[in-house]
């Protein structure tokens, strides 16, 4: 596993607080990287939620790559009762996205959309620099 793969790992095998992190480089995105390596972290959850799960997840990285600055972060933790995805991305630029409606000959502008139709609830946090964009996607199939 490279740097910009590492899941933070304590002494149980488990990452350090739930979470796995991906470390986001500045380079040419590789949003097929983002869902296998998101696949393989979630690789217990039902296919239903699982691509409920991929569709935030891609939204959310794309924005990174589309409006954020570097450094940058994705991170993911799995609950459990109720089935619960937390996806957290985490980037340097102070511009927090917008929910925007598009219209059917609109090229872009659904990202945050999809995220909130497939969410249960998301939101941004500003941080010392930057925000972090956060957003909990249910898995009922999986429970």
């Amino acid at each position: 596993m490279t740097p910009s793969e590492r899941s933070h790992a304590s002494t149980g095998g488990e990452p350090a607080g739930g979470w796995h992190a991906l470390d986001l480089v500045p380079t040419a995105p590789d949003t097929g990287k983002v869902r296998r390596w998101t696949e393989a972290v979630l690789a217990n959850l039902h296919e239903d939620d699982l691509v409920d799960v991929l569709l935030v997840v891609t939204e959310l990285v794309s924005n990174v790559y589309d409006h954020a600055s570097f450094p940058a972060r994705l991170k993911l933790r799995r609950s459990t009762d109720p089935c619960l995805v937390a996806v957290v991305t985490e980037d340097a630029s102070p511009a927090a996205p917008r929910l925007k409606q598009s219209t059917p000959d609109s090229v872009r502008s659904r990202g945050m959309v999809i995220v909130d139709r497939l969410s249960r609830r998301w939101g941004v946090a500003r941080q010392a620099v930057g925000k972090r964009v956060w957003a909990v996607v249910p898995c009922p199939t999986t429970s």
